[in-house]
C-alpha cells in the first residue's frame, strides 16, 4: 500500500470524524476494498446504491429522468432500465450531462445527510465514501484522504468482460471514458494494489482503516 500523508479534516461534521473518498478504476476491485473497510469498523456511504435509491419509481429524479428520456427507458415495472439508460448517456455527452444535472444535486444531499447521521452516533468515525468517479468529478474538497484501488489495465479489462460480458472492444470502450489510472494513483494519498491475492488486498486495506482511526483518535 502506498500512503502519503493525511490531509487535514476540513469537513463540517467535526475535526474527528475522517471523511475519506474510495475511488478507483472500473473493475478495479473496489467493491471488495469496500467491504473489508466495513468489516474492519469503517462506515460506509455508497454513491452507487444512494444513485439507485434517489431513483426509485415515484422520486422526483425518477420522474424528471422519464419527462427527459421519454418513458422507454422504463422496465415493465416501472423502474429505469439502468443499462438502456447507461447506453444512451454513454454516447451523447449533452445527455449524460443532463442526466448528472438530474441525479448528482440529489445524490449529494443524501450523502452529507447520512454523513451527518453518522457524526451524531460516532463522534471519531471513519467514514468512506465509495465514489466511482470522485476525481473526475472533482468533488475532493473536505476528504480527509483519498484513496485509490489499483489494477493494471489488463487485469481491469479481464474482469470487466467476465463480470459484465462485454465484448474486450466495448469494455475498453467503458475504460477510456474514465480517467486513466496512472493519473488517479499520482492524486491519492493512499493505493491499495488490488492486483495479487485477496489476502494481501486485506492486509493492505487494514493498514489504511487503522491509519484513518488512529487519526480520528486524536
Amino acid at each position: 500500500m502506498k500512503v502519503y500523508p493525511l490531509r487535514r479534516n476540513e469537513c463540517r461534521w467535526g475535526e474527528n470524524v475522517i471523511i475519506a473518498g474510495l475511488t478507483g478504476g472500473i473493475a478495479s476491485g473496489k467493491s471488495t476494498v469496500a467491504d473489508i473497510f466495513r468489516e474492519a469498523g469503517a462506515f460506509i456511504v455508497d454513491a452507487d446504491r444512494i444513485a439507485r435509491e434517489v431513483v426509485r419509481p415515484g422520486m422526483p429524479a425518477w420522474q424528471e429522468i422519464r419527462d427527459v428520456f421519454g418513458e422507454h427507458i422504463l422496465s415493465q415495472d416501472g423502474e429505469i432500465d439502468r443499462p438502456l439508460l447507461g447506453r444512451i448517456v454513454f454516447n451523447d455527452p449533452k445527455l449524460r450531462r443532463r442526466l448528472e444535472s438530474i441525479v448528482h444535486p440529489r445524490i449529494g444531499a443524501e450523502m452529507d445527510a447520512r454523513i451527518g447521521k453518522i457524526a451524531q452516533v460516532a463522534p471519531a468515525a471513519v467514514v468512506i465514501m465509495d465514489i466511482p468517479l470522485l476525481l473526475e468529478s472533482g468533488k475532493t474538497h473536505g476528504l480527509s484522504e483519498i484513496i485509490v484501488v489499483y489494477a493494471p489495465e489488463a487485469v481491469q479489462l479481464e474482469r470487466l468482460v467476465a463480470r459484465d460480458g462485454l465484448s474486450p472492444q466495448e469494455a475498453q470502450a467503458r475504460m477510456a471514458a474514465q480517467m486513466p489510472m496512472a493519473e488517479k494513483v499520482k492524486r491519492a494519498g493512499m493505493v491499495i494494489d488490488n492486483s495479487g491475492t485477496l489476502t494481501e488486498t486485506r492486509r493492505q486495506t487494514l493498514a489504511a482503516y487503522e491509519a484513518l482511526a488512529a487519526r480520528a483518535d486524536r
